[in-house]
């Protein structure tokens, strides 16, 4: 049996390599057909190394509208997410009630849910209320998924604080507002940070309920959508997708390092 150990073990490493390859190849297609002289199509062998599309790319003021416009809804749907995410996680990890796990499921159900069936039940909620689409409802359809990334970095660094340190800090003569402020928010401040920096890229790149949302606004993500019916701006097309992939990429490493050692919080006795 221990002969074969060696064996299973290659494979096992062979198949995790080989499933990140088949995640992965995809991207790296994009990568390479961005740097590609050959316009109209995806060619095979590559027809040549060119950086002419970045600058075509650059010049594109439809581009840079949908990019600012991306980026102030993904800082307004972070912001929400962080308020409304915190207070949640706040009001629900200590205390004990009847219906808790009914409301801690509805903070989840819409990341849980398919995006479609997301869009189209706030689509008909902002109709009800006759709210039009627009950049608000971009945000306020964006916040209901992000605040579920936020609530569970937070509600998790919530249980790890020791309850020792609130209650010295109480019998040291700090009113609720200052224990907030110089224990719990130190204690909170990366799961914080790192929940925004997933909300952000969330947010940033998600199309299918911002179509049901944006009316006629174009954030990033449509901009790409409907470049994918003009096969002459393929490698420009390649080009920004690549660029999103980047800048999404930096903030889920970024809220990784944040969180990868959460087990050793101040204060949780450890």
């Amino acid at each position: 049996m221990r002969s074969d150990t060696p064996n299973a073990g290659f494979g096992l490493k062979l198949a995790a390599w080989g499933g990140l390859l088949f995640m992965h190849f995809p991207i790296l297609v994009i990568f390479m057909y961005a740097f590609n002289t050959e316009r109209s199509a995806f060619s095979f062998p590559l027809q040549g190394f060119t950086l002419q599309w970045f600058g075509e790319a650059w010049a594109r003021d439809d581009m840079k509208t949908a990019i600012w416009l991306s980026l102030r809804v993904a800082a307004g749907a972070t912001a929400l997410a962080l308020a409304l995410g915190t207070l949640a996680a706040g009001a629900l990890y200590r205390r004990q009630f009847f219906g808790k796990e009914g409301i801690t499921l509805l903070f989840i159900l819409p990341i849980a849910l398919p995006g479609i069936v997301t869009g189209i039940a706030l689509l008909s909620a902002f109709k009800t209320i006759g709210l039009e689409p627009s950049m608000l409802t971009i945000i306020l359809g964006h916040a209901t998924f992000c605040i579920v990334v936020v609530y569970n970095n937070v509600i998790a660094r919530f249980r790890r604080i020791s309850q020792s340190l609130l209650e010295a800090s109480m019998d040291l003569g700090a009113d609720p507002f200052q224990t907030f402020r110089y224990v719990v928010l130190p204690n909170i401040a990366t799961a914080l940070l790192a929940g925004g920096m997933l909300a952000f890229a969330l947010s940033f790149d998600e199309i299918i309920v911002t179509t049901f949302t944006a009316g006629s606004e174009v954030t990033l993500p449509i901009w790409l959508l409907r470049q994918l019916g003009k096969p002459r701006d393929t490698p420009i097309t390649n080009v920004v997708a690549m660029m999103v992939m980047l800048v999404t990429m930096l903030p889920i490493l970024g809220a990784y390092y944040l969180t990868r050692d959460t087990d050793t919080v101040a204060g949780s006795g450890k």
